[in-house]
């Protein structure tokens, strides 16, 4: 999966996406050399051949000796930086330089040195998350990470080494909770049939354990080292790639051939979980790890403002090239006319034949003398300030998760200002919107409902820590389980026997693994954290989950061990939506348990449950409106006679080879059938604190979400509703579930035809504009609904979906929902629809996730956030900015996005105009001096313009300028449109820049012209020369600056107010010590302004003509700004008067009404969305042998 593109129209790229471009384009010519791979167990010699990488990895880009070439290297690869080498070589050539080669040298010296100092830091230092103290050389992180021991089986022996020193055929041993080295074959295991538990957090953002099974011709092996060191099977399969739910390959052992799959391999970033030591045969090693090829990649970002300053730019280049083009038409008509016949007095140099030789090289001289037209230092500015607003993100304590002790972190300082201008959003759901951690909320039994908290007088309160359940009369409780209804404790005390049955059945019905390390404390290994929440909730009521055999289910029943015997698992599948369990009890009785969705179980009840289940739907409605996750729960005794003969068809089904599940299906349905109704439990699937009001806010910020996530659609559709994506009050939720390319592009038009029933005219304006876009990817437009919408669309419709000839159908009809909910997605399915937003719509995009499954879209996306969560830090470790909690994802973009995106336009706007204005000066200059080049600024003014007299207030602006602050920004998140649509700084912006620069450089040079000429000083001497009028123009044009700057400025503080005044007092400062009779005297021929400025500055005259130059160039920018918001006002300057008006006048906070829709179910059933664990358990697989002996 490649997202790296190449931007033709780029024209300041960075080599350092060049240099990891190549490196990243080698990898893939190997790997694509690399058809298949091929490795021998326990030979190096025989794997050396060919050549593949060790486990070594290596995240610096310098060294110390290379840190110098390659930085300039990659620093000249910017157009600019090389367009003002090129300047300093012309500078050099004496018969076309009117400047001092030091105008160039000193700020290009600068300018390189700042951006080296900065690369050398990123570099250098890494900021590792979860420890904001703690700063590591990415070195020193690299040693830290290949210094690591593993034990590596060499010639019959155990030996510790280095994971840098492990190589492809190496068989190593990995113990329990410890990290995998590399991707492993698993050979074998402490546990029964070489059962292997493992955790993926790093990977995939699940934290249930996930079981491996060994090899069968290499579990046997077991830790026999003398097998292990003989085994010399030969795998083959497939090359490196970054699918991280998918390996085919076979072994070849002893002339036979075994099959090869996922649930064979153990990856790199895994950790073993309760599994003492395993074997493994290493397939991929350091780079060719799944881990590695996903994280490893580098794509090459930047900004909208990047690519319009590219174009700026370009226009800039034209404009001074057709500049410099007509004033050296100029030089030649006024040589010819004028300059020929003046020779006595000014002779041509001896080089010049004509006119239009001179003409050529006045071309030339005026490119050097306009050169500022491209100011170097705007580049060296601009990485400042992103610098800048990235450290207020470091800095922000609002987004400091104190339970983790981590801060917000911006891991690139490119990208701030694009968080201004966001419009998609795209979430993975597990661990991103939810903490994955799921809580047994509310239950309802025999059509009583429990879970809330009541006080005395049986009012319902809402739940504190006093009103918590006490649970210590139950030694095997869970201490980390929380409820707050003391009546479902008394109605279990009281042995009612539908409350004994519900909870008999949820520690029954299930495929919890129990575990006691230590004697008393029970640990569960759940296959969904919605089963674990279940046995743990029975567990705290009274009935313990506490151990099973393939035979057996022990539960400790109100202090009571009581031995089930376990006849048969009915699993759980995604089309039965249930599961059963029949035990036979110690009375000898036969009983089924089930729970399951409750439109499914509804269907098995018995006539007899119609009111209870009536009662209960309802009941079930209004958990679905809290978000809950819900289940029903029943039973059935089954005659004996009837049992034996189902069991003898359940036993032919399940040796049938032919539609196994099929006739499995039907067997199910035989028995789960005439159920008695005990309840429904609720359980929340936590949401992180904060993100339904997050994303209420972003989408009154116009920004949309869409969910993509590989969860199961019921689970992913309830969590949608849960978080505000979807509201009750929706129109229609859309569920695309076609599978083939016909259907799903049916149910799209459908849902399209809904939502917009003229789009599917050929008389629509959109079709009419489409029709005419023959070229793809265009520019999608946007399109109304007639109302509220969303839409449901699963990983398997999607692929139909996003193939070429469907994909803008999709966007379409996507685009048109308030939310998108793509579930069962795949990593790559991820990223193309990321893609598919970027390519057609040409909007910001904003993916955020927190594993290494989200790493596509997260490298897809223009920006990349990580949550850095219990899920491992993959995803942190390849976004560009990260944080713990989803909520921060407001602040981030309507705060620090925002203010980042308005001062950088801010900054650009008065940065070009105050270039303008310097440059063009020249231009009109020239028209009274010949068209000789001849600067009108003193040299040293030239260098230290943009460097020092107007480099700090501009700064000052673009780090700290506010609007408004911080609260506002979150109150109304309307102020964020002007970024969607780039309001503040574009082309036409732009032209306004220039115009406005255009006519202060007219007022700046005619209106000290007019001052100094044939004027005299009060004692009757003549100021009418170049000097006194190149200082009274500087003067001039630095006190307009100042005065722009300070109109511009909304937010002063004090670094403002010295930056800015300061500059203008260091400017008189420099100019009175450039002006000394000291420094002009020692140095004449450098310094030649002898006394100008003590003798300029003190006549009237100039001080007038620096006031009316100021008040003709700023009365234009104040009558603008003063009319615009009146004749051609913006939805943000509403807002603006809005925020005035309750700084005036306070509102009351609006009241909120719950609506209710009774009709409107979602069943989110608690189920993880894999197959069961039915099968494994009963054939015995994941018990070891303690675990069969009877208590």
């Amino acid at each position: 999966m490649k997202y790296v593109k190449a931007f033709i129209s780029e024209i300041l790229w960075d080599c350092s996406w060049f240099c990891s471009a190549m490196y990243e384009r080698e990898n893939e010519q190997r790997q694509n050399e690399e058809e298949e791979r091929i490795l021998q167990a326990n030979n190096r010699r025989f794997n050396s051949l060919f050549e593949y990488p060790d486990n070594s990895i290596k995240t610096s880009k310098y060294s110390f000796f290379n840190f110098l070439p390659v930085n300039l290297f990659e620093q000249f690869q910017r157009l600019a930086n090389a367009y003002f080498l090129i300047l300093l070589f012309l500078q050099l050539i004496p018969q076309i330089s009117s400047l001092a080669w030091y105008t160039t040298v000193i700020p290009l010296i600068v300018v390189l040195s700042i951006t080296g100092v900065k690369d050398a830091i990123d570099d250098v230092v890494k900021w590792l998350p979860g420890l904001p103290s703690l700063h590591l050389k990415r070195h020193q992180s690299d040693q830290q990470v290949n210094n690591r021991s593993v034990l590596i089986l060499v010639n019959g022996r155990i030996e510790e080494n280095k994971w840098r020193n492990v190589q492809v055929g190496d068989i190593i041993k990995l113990e329990n909770d410890h990290p995998v080295t590399a991707d492993v074959l698993l050979l074998s295991s402490s546990e029964p049939y070489g059962l292997t538990y493992i955790e993926t957090a790093d990977l995939d953002g699940e934290t249930n354990l996930k079981v491996k099974q060994a090899v069968s011709a290499t579990s046997d092996m077991e830790d026999n080292l003398e097998l292990l060191s003989a085994f010399n099977g030969e795998v083959r399969c497939e090359p490196p790639n970054n699918k991280l739910d998918r390996f085919s390959g076979t072994l070849s052992y002893l002339g036979d051939t075994y099959f090869l799959d996922y649930e064979r391999l153990l990856l790199r970033g895994c950790i073993i979980r309760n599994t003492d030591w395993c074997y493994g045969l290493v397939v991929y090693t350091g780079p060719d790890t799944k881990l590695m090829q996903n994280s490893g990649r580098s794509t090459f970002k930047r900004t909208h403002i990047d690519h319009l300053m590219n174009v700026l730019v370009l226009w800039i280049f034209m404009l001074l090239g057709g500049m410099c083009f007509l004033l050296s038409i100029g030089h030649g008509i006024w040589e010819s006319n004028r300059g020929y016949h003046f020779q006595a007095f000014l002779p041509w140099e001896r080089y010049i034949t004509s006119s239009a030789a001179s003409s050529a090289l006045a071309f030339w001289s005026y490119f050097i003398v306009l050169n500022t037209m491209v100011p170097i230092s705007l580049y060296v500015s601009v990485e400042i300030i992103r610098l800048g607003n990235s450290y207020y993100i470091n800095w922000d304590r609002k987004m400091f998760y104190a339970p983790k002790n981590t801060p917000a972190q911006a891991r690139t300082t490119t990208l701030n200002e694009e968080l201004g201008q966001v419009e998609y959003v795209f979430s993975d759901k597990t661990g991103t919107l939810t903490e994955n951690v799921m809580i047994f909320n509310k239950c309802s039994i025999n059509g009583k409902t429990y879970g809330y908290s009541y006080d005395e007088n049986g009012q319902c309160v809402p739940k504190s820590p006093s009103n918590k359940v006490d649970f210590s009369y139950n030694h095997l409780a869970d201490p980390k389980f929380s409820f707050y209804d003391k009546t479902l404790v008394e109605a279990v005390k009281s042995e009612d026997p539908l409350v004994y049955l519900f909870f008999l059945c949820l520690s029954l019905c299930h495929t919890v693994m129990s575990e006691e390390k230590v004697e008393g404390e029970l640990v569960y290994q759940a296959q969904s954290p919605d089963e674990g929440a279940l046995v743990t909730a029975s567990r705290n009521f009274g009935f313990v989950f506490h151990s099973r055999t393939p035979e057996t289910i022990t539960v400790i029943e109100m202090g009571r061990v009581r031995v089930y015997r376990l006849l048969a698992i009915l699993d759980f599948s995604n089309e039965r939506k249930r599961m059963s369990v029949i035990v036979q009890t110690p009375e000898d009785r036969v009983m089924l348990f089930c729970k399951g969705a409750d439109t499914i179980i509804y269907e098995l009840l018995h006539p007899s449950c119609a009111a209870l289940s009536d009662v209960t739907m309802d009941q079930l409605d209004d958990f679905a409106s809290e978000g809950l996750r819900t289940l029903m729960v029943a039973y059935r005794e089954l005659d004996k006679a009837f049992f034996q003969t189902w069991i003898k068809k359940h036993g032919e089904a399940w040796l049938t080879l032919e539609n196994r599940e099929k006739k499995l299906a039907l067997v199910y349905e035989e028995i789960e059938r005439d159920l008695v109704l005990l309840g429904a439990t609720a359980i929340e699937d936590k949401l992180q604190s904060g993100v339904p009001e997050t994303i209420v806010t972003l989408n009154k910020a116009k920004i949309k979400i869409w969910v993509l996530t590989g969860d199961k659609q019921e689970t992913a559709v309830n969590i949608a509703y849960s978080c505000r994506i979807f509201k009750d009050e929706m129109d229609a939720v859309f569920m695309v579930e076609g599978t083939d390319r016909e259907t799903v592009l049916e149910e799209l038009r459908t849902a399209r035809k809904k939502m917009k029933p003229e789009s599917l005219l050929e008389s629509d304006p959109i079709n009419i504009y489409l029709a005419r876009k023959s070229k793809m990817p265009f520019k999608a437009v946007d399109e109304v609904p007639n109302g509220s919408y969303g839409l449901v669309i699963s990983g398997c419709s999607l692929a139909y979906a996003l193939e070429s000839n469907t994909e803008f159908e999709l966007l379409r009809t996507a685009c048109m929902c308030k939310g998108v909910v793509c579930c069962r997605m795949t990593p790559l399915q991820k990223a193309q629809v990321v893609d598919l937003v970027k390519r057609y719509k040409k909007v910001v995009t904003l993916a955020i996730g927190d594993g290494a499954n989200d790493i596509g879209m997260i490298k897809a996306a223009h920006i990349g956030v990580g949550i850095s969560g219990q899920e491992g830090m993959q995803a942190t470790l390849s976004s560009d900015f990260s944080f713990c909690q989803f909520r921060y994802l407001q602040r981030l973009l309507l705060v620090h996005g925002r203010w980042s995106y308005n001062r950088m336009c801010k900054f650009l706007s008065y940065f070009f105009y105050k270039n303008f204005a310097f440059t063009l000066v020249h231009f009109w200059y020239a028209f009274f001096n010949g068209f000789s080049a001849q600067t009108v600024y003193d040299i040293w003014f030239i260098t230290f313009y943009n460097l020092i007299y107007t480099s700090l207030p501009i700064l000052g602006l673009s780090l700290f300028e506010k609007d408004v602050n911080e609260t506002w920004s979150l109150c109304y998140p309307e102020l964020y449109e002007p970024g969607q649509h780039n309001l503040y700084f574009n082309k036409k912006e732009f032209i306004k820049c220039l115009l406005h620069g255009i006519y202060s450089s007219f007022v700046l040079f005619f209106v000290p012209m007019g001052t100094v000429f044939n004027s005299e000083r009060s004692d009757g001497k003549d100021i009418s020369d170049f000097q006194s009028f190149s200082l009274l123009v500087q003067t001039t044009l630095i006190w307009v600056m100042t005065m722009q700057i300070a109109l511009s400025t909304t937010y002063w503080t004090m670094i403002n107010h010295a930056f800015t005044w300061g500059s203008l007092g260091l400017y008189f400062c420099i100019l009175f010590l450039l002006c000394s009779d000291g420094l002009c005297l020692m140095f004449p021929s450098v310094f030649n302004f002898l006394g100008v400025a003590r003798n300029g500055l003190n006549q009237p005259q100039m001080w007038l003509c620096l006031v009316l130059s100021s008040v003709l160039c700023l009365i234009p920018l104040m009558g603008y700004n003063f009319l615009k918001p009146i004749l051609w006002p913006i939805n943000v300057d509403k807002v603006l008067n809005r925020i005035h008006f309750c700084l005036k006048h306070p509102l009351p906070p609006p009241v909120q009404i719950k609506v209710k829709h009774p009709g409107l179910r979602r069943s989110a059933y608690a189920f993880s969305h894999k197959q069961g664990f039915g099968a494994l358990i009963t054939s015995g697989k994941t018990l070891k042998s303690r675990a069969f002996t009877r208590r």
